[in-house]
């Protein structure tokens, strides 16, 4: 598995409205992935805030790509719950999301989600996700 690879597998499998996020691979080891979402003012509510509909669609997206890491390889699967808590606001900088894969089984793997300040390293958002592997 590769960098490469993973950012490959966002145009490969995502809907174009994902890949227009620019979500960039910066790390990923066995079951886990680190991506950058970068400021952008279609994403951002005023006083440059990113919105929470961003930084839960690059979430998830990055979940899926942690998912990858973890098996190898795509494998077909879907959002089964999403659960977010936002910490506090992440205004004029990068969002830094890592994803980990807590556990796979046959049908199902669970997953936590850490949004940070890229500049500043703070905590915004964190997530718990359940997905199903089809």
């Amino acid at each position: 598995m590769t960098n490469d690879l993973l950012q490959g597998a966002l145009s490969e499998y995502f809907a174009p409205w994902v890949q227009a996020l620019n979500l960039r691979v910066e790390s990923h080891a066995p079951g886990s992935v680190t991506v950058r979402l970068p400021r952008n003012e279609q994403l951002s509510r005023v006083g440059g805030m990113l919105c929470g509909q961003a930084m839960m669609a690059a979430a998830d997206t990055a979940m899926v790509l942690a998912l990858v890491a973890q098996f190898g390889e795509f494998r077909p699967c879907t959002t089964v719950q999403l659960n977010s808590s936002f910490l506090k606001p992440l205004s004029n900088q990068d969002a830094l999301i890592e994803a980990k894969v807590l556990r796979a089984g046959k049908s199902l793997a669970f997953g936590e989600i850490d949004i940070r300040g890229a500049d500043d390293g703070k905590s915004v958002c964190r997530a718990s996700t359940t997905y199903a592997l089809l």
